[in-house]
């Protein structure tokens, strides 16, 4: 019978040592009766197992920094069978899934860590972050103003309320959330851009305008650009200005060219139509073909 190569060892060597095994058991069978010899087996303490897990958990975390997911989830899936009571590494398991696009899977690995962890703000968190991935704001902002009572000073905890109000088109508590964000950590730019994008929903256009232009002066974002471009492009300001900040944006991000990308970051009508109108200009033609030809935007599960 062939035998297979194990563990990188050559067929030969380990039919060398079948065939040897075979001789010594005939030997020992022809052999006087010699006293049993109990073997014995190591089993880890329940001690080492957890602290195995914690190595295993670090492991998996790093591999999620570096970008590898499914292999993250191998090794957080080993790690909580070792130690299935550290929420920890549930956690880490849930984000594995999460960043694999397995949203049941994860949600249950948040579901667990809560429950063995109920006080813990960040689980509240995720799972609100995960309801609004799913596109299911009723069931996020509970979630996440849990969250915000057990840590009242996290402001991307309010700025993913922010996000469910906007999802139900509640502005006003969208625009108060957002502020809170920015309250909180003034330099949080996607907060103060998202305060511009509902102001212009409500049809405060200068307002709106002034947040985009502060915006920018923290990050220079291709979505602040695009949307600063097309509320002064709309308002009749200065044309070139509006199409150079607009040819910035795309040459930045090529998918703000493509209206379900501005659905999926939350961009409300009147701004995607002032955008369209921007981006149909024969300024913008040969823009608007490059980012067309450059953008990579696929609809998420």
């Amino acid at each position: 019978m062939r035998i297979p190569e194990r563990n990188g060892v050559p067929n030969n060597r380990i039919r060398e040592c079948f065939l040897a095994a075979l001789l010594s058991v005939a030997a020992i069978a022809g052999a006087p009766a010699a006293k049993a010899v109990v073997p014995y087996v190591y089993v880890p303490s329940s001690e080492e197992l957890k602290g195995s897990a914690i190595g295993i958990g670090r492991t998996a975390a790093q591999l999620l920094q570096m970008g590898q997911p499914q292999e993250a989830a191998k090794l957080a899936a080993l790690a909580v069978r070792l130690d299935p009571q550290d929420e920890r590494l549930w956690s880490v398991l849930a984000e594995a899934q999460l960043r694999s696009d397995d949203l049941e899977q994860a949600g249950q690995s948040l579901a667990r860590a809560k429950e063995l962890n109920p006080d813990k703000a960040g689980l509240w968190f995720a799972q609100g972050a995960l309801a609004l991935r799913d596109e299911q704001p009723e069931e996020a902002i509970p979630l996440i103003q849990r969250g915000l009572e057990l840590d009242p000073k996290n402001p991307a905890g309010y700025f993913d309320l922010g996000n469910a109000w906007i999802m139900l088109d509640d502005l006003s508590n969208a625009l108060g959330s957002f502020e809170q964000a920015t309250g909180l950590k003034p330099d949080f730019w996607e907060a103060l851009n998202n305060q511009a994008l509902v102001l212009y929903e409500m049809g405060n256009t200068d307002e709106a305008i002034q947040r985009w232009r502060a915006v920018l002066r923290i990050e220079e974002n291709a979505e602040p650009l695009l949307a600063l471009a097309a509320a002064l492009h709309q308002r009749g300001d200065d044309s070139d200005d509006a199409f150079n900040l607009a040819r910035e944006a795309l040459a930045k991000e090529p998918n703000y060219v493509l209206p379900p990308h501005q659905v999926e970051q939350l961009w409300g009508g009147k701004i995607r139509q002032a955008a369209a109108r921007l981006l149909a200009s024969p300024d913008m033609a040969s823009s608007v073909e490059r980012a067309q030809a450059n953008a990579t935007w696929k609809q998420r599960r």
